[in-house]
């Protein structure tokens, strides 16, 4: 290793041919990929091994969420033909089961550092000059890395808006609401987007009173009018108070004890009161003090680390990747990201342009999409076909009891490509997954309409959908 003095930081500079600041799911890909290829690599954590998605997002989110799932079932027992005395919801032993799952991963992630030789250095990390970044660890002391290329890959947190007394009240915020041993007596949820209809459907659930609060007219508000109506139904039917057009004035109290919100709605000024409080209205990059500016990166008016579409950043050989790049903010974004940075850096010349981004959202029942939705096809002035169905006439979904939901897919008004599809119904990412294969494939539509799928699969119900795609 070549090591330079730099008397001023009281550290050596240690080289590397590859330094990562933060160990997300693209940055920890890449540091795994490239290590095993014989670049000296090392990854830089502030506290959560392998980020986000394993430790307090993604995989720990849907973990609660299946508890929920579970006590969804419990309460419909007798429609299966099974009784019921006398249960309860442990919320403790929901949260070990969580913690237990996520010590796991972590293991995993542990495992794959040392096989693939990069150095995993746990501290707080920012830029002291170009390529070069100062880590400060647990014990006090610094270590000084630079790279030959640098990735930044840091994330985002949950924002929280500067609405007087929000900030005093100690909102929950996705990772204290899965840190619960409680079940709250009345959760208020600040926001109707993602993660705070996923999280106000399962914390229903668990037995909760729930409120939800949001400012744009409805669930989902970017979503499709009937998207969002349906979420909307289900929230209603399963004791769910919704409160749309609300704009929150002042918060008083502390989460986990008493708040009371104060919010205008239809010119009226109206109060809510409830034990515990979570912020869901957004996120904000982590990319404040880690010293872009020393290091020549750009950010932009967001916030963001400005990326070209081969996630290059302002300065030279240093990227970015996943969600403070302002990638979209899904797990399998960042994942796309890595093959991007890892192959450039490499010598090759991928990039982020046209792909597709599919999502789904962990309610139940679930919320796919993949492609363009109605409102975004008529926003863009492209012409389609409509085919739609109900869930109910999926043969699988009645032998399941879930019949709720529907699915629609747009097909081009001139040809048999395929533009979009969405399902709001039971196992609909995996549904979406079939066809976001043909779509990547470039197939006509008629294939899906005319393929043999196994009886009875939710898959299946592609057949009927696609049989009801009117004529061009």
């Amino acid at each position: 290793m070549n090591n330079t003095n730099n008397k001023d930081q009281g550290a050596e500079t240690e080289e590397y041919d590859l330094v990562i600041l933060g160990s997300g799911e693209a940055g920890k890909l890449i540091s795994w990929t490239l290590g095993k290829k014989g670049m000296k690599t090392a990854v830089i954590e502030r506290k959560y091994i392998g980020g986000a998605c394993p430790n307090i997002a993604c995989l720990p989110s849907k973990n609660i969420i299946h508890s929920a799932k579970v006590a969804s079932y419990f309460r419909r027992s007798e429609e299966f033909g099974i009784s019921k005395d006398n249960w309860k919801i442990n919320m403790g032993a929901v949260r070990e089961r969580k913690r237990k799952m996520v010590v796991g991963l972590v293991d995993l992630h542990l495992e794959q550092y040392k096989k693939s030789g990069v150095d995993l250095i746990m501290g707080e990390g920012r830029f002291i000059a170009p390529k070069t970044i100062e880590v400060k660890l647990a014990n006090g002391t610094a270590r000084i890395l630079r790279g030959k290329q640098v990735v930044i890959n840091t994330g985002t947190h949950a924002s929280i808006e500067t609405i007087p007394g929000l900030q005093e009240a100690n909102p929950l915020t996705h990772i204290e609401a899965l840190e619960l041993d409680q079940i709250p007596e009345h959760l208020i949820v600040l926001g109707g987007g993602f993660v705070g209809i996923e999280f106000a459907q399962a914390i229903r659930r668990f037995g909760s009173r729930v409120t939800v609060i949001d400012r744009n007219a409805s669930l989902a508000h970017q979503e499709d009018e009937d998207i969002s109506q349906a979420l909307h139904n289900l929230f209603i039917e399963e004791g769910i108070e919704v409160l749309t057009n609300a704009h929150v004035t002042r918060v008083e109290g502390q989460s986990g004890d008493s708040v009371k919100l104060s919010y205008k709605r239809e010119d009226s000024d109206m109060i809510i009161e409830g034990s515990h409080l979570m912020i869901a209205t957004g996120r904000t990059p982590n990319t404040e003090g880690i010293g872009l500016d020393i290091a020549g990166v750009e950010i932009t008016s967001h916030g963001y680390i400005k990326v070209n579409e081969r996630l290059e950043t302002t300065a030279s050989d240093v990227w970015a990747a996943g969600e403070c790049a302002g990638s979209p903010h899904f797990t399998h974004i960042s994942k796309n990201d890595f093959n991007v940075v890892a192959e450039n850096i490499l010598g090759g010349n991928r990039v982020t342009t046209g792909r597709q981004v599919p999502f789904c959202m962990f309610t139940d029942p679930e919320f796919a999409r993949i492609g363009l939705s109605e409102k975004e096809a008529k926003e863009r002035g492209i012409s389609y076909r409509l085919a739609k169905i109900p869930f109910s006439a999926i043969l699988r979904a009645r032998t399941l009891s879930e019949t709720q939901g529907f699915m629609k897919a747009l097909v081009d008004s001139t040809s048999d490509r395929i533009l979009g599809f969405s399902a709001f119904g039971t196992e609909a990412g995996e549904i979406m997954a079939s066809v976001q294969v043909a779509m990547i494939a470039g197939l006509p539509y008629t294939l899906l309409r005319d393929a043999i799928f196994t009886h009875p699969t939710m898959a299946e119900g592609l057949i009927s959908l696609f049989n009801n795609v009117p004529a061009s």
